[in-house]
């Protein structure tokens, strides 16, 4: 049998899997990524789709019951708890793209697991039945699994489709000017770019995005968000800001939408929160988005000690402000993406596009 091979990432979800199994409840987080010792959800059962079978993990008092299709398992918590010291270790101290872990291998083998890592085709990397104290309710809720022991991710992926189109208002360069501002490759080539233009006069005036599907998409969760996002762009890639709480706090001090802010409105944060939530639960740039959330609600997130903490619709709040806090926007290959350069329209008037990606921090 091939022996099995991951990066942190993949790593990363077979430890969110051992991990909670071992504490048998799931953390709330706050948006500083503390653990809320006052909100915590006892686990019921662990539901995970593999290539191999799908698997149940519930307890019996101090045993873990793994139910893979028709075969039943049973072995001590306590091993689970060891399990995920030592990939927490492994992980810790790799640092090599991907890699082998025999012991775990061989653990997970015992129970008839055969992949560190849940189905693709699954949007959910695991799903969880919870007891919630409050309500006294037991809902199944789905997770991604985004972890902090690797590079940091990407909660929206750059393309064509992010493009956002503006128009170069009062600059009105020759073909030397322009072939000159186009051929800066320092660094930092799309900021340089906009600060030429910008010291000789120039202005950006947002048109629209390059894909009106992606338009359409940020229209549905809020008329105004292709403006506010349009903007924040326009501040990072103007100054040294790429944070989303940043750029927003910047934002706002501008209020490019000209909304009535006498009584303190967080109109910015509120809109862009709501944006990075529909992101983050299935919204993709080229693809007509209705608003329906899919099975994955939220994220298991794997801290650089090991904690691993649950943001989730079911705590909207929480979520909303993981997302907001720990964001930032990122410059992604403009020669790929086709955007930060000057070029002229059919009707001779002159453009430039900016390109929207956000990592996590």
């Amino acid at each position: 049998m091939e022996k099995l091979k991951g990066n942190k990432g993949e790593w990363s979800e077979l430890y969110v899997l051992l991990k909670i199994i071992a504490d048998q409840c799931l953390y709330a987080g706050d948006s500083e990524l503390n653990k809320m010792e006052n909100l915590i959800f006892p686990i019921i059962k662990i539901l995970r789709d593999e290539t191999s079978g799908k698997f149940q993990f519930s307890y019996d008092g101090d045993l873990v019951i793994i139910q893979k299709d028709k075969e039943i398992f049973r072995l001590p918590i306590k091993r689970f708890e060891e399990q995920s010291k030592i990939l927490l270790t492994k992980l810790q101290e790799k640092t090599t793209t991907t890699f082998y872990i025999e012991e775990l291998e061989n653990f997970i083998h015992s129970f008839g697991s055969n992949s560190i890592k849940a189905k693709s085709s699954i949007k959910s990397d695991i799903k969880i039945i919870i007891h919630d104290p409050i309500t006294g309710f037991n809902p199944e809720l789905g997770f991604s699994i985004k972890s902090q022991l690797g590079s940091p991710s990407t909660l929206l992926n750059a393309g064509k489709t992010t493009n956002f189109i503006y128009e170069v208002k009062n600059f009105h360069p020759d073909d030397k000017t322009l072939n000159y501002i186009n051929s800066i490759n320092s660094k930092t080539k799309i900021k340089d770019r906009l600060k030429n233009i910008y010291l000789q006069g120039g202005k950006l005036e947002y048109i629209c995005t390059e894909n009106k599907v992606f338009n359409n998409n940020l229209t549905l969760i809020d008329s105004c968000l292709p403006l506010i996002v349009a903007e924040l762009l326009k501040i990072s890639y103007s100054s040294s800001l790429s944070n989303i709480s940043q750029l927003i706090t910047e934002l706002e001090k501008k209020n490019p939408a000209n909304f009535d802010v006498t009584s303190y409105h967080p109109f910015y944060a509120y809109k862009i929160k709501k944006f990075l939530m529909d992101v983050a639960l299935g919204m993709m740039p080229g693809s007509v988005w209705t608003g329906e959330l899919d099975a994955t609600g939220g994220y298991l997130i794997v801290k650089g000690n090991g904690d691993v903490l649950c943001y989730h619709i079911y705590n909207k709040n929480k979520f909303e402000d993981y997302l907001f806090y720990n964001t930032r926007l990122e410059t992604a290959s403009s020669t790929r993406h086709d955007f930060g350069k000057l070029y002229y329209g059919e009707d001779k008037r002159l453009f430039f596009k900016l390109n929207l990606q956000i990592r996590f921090l």
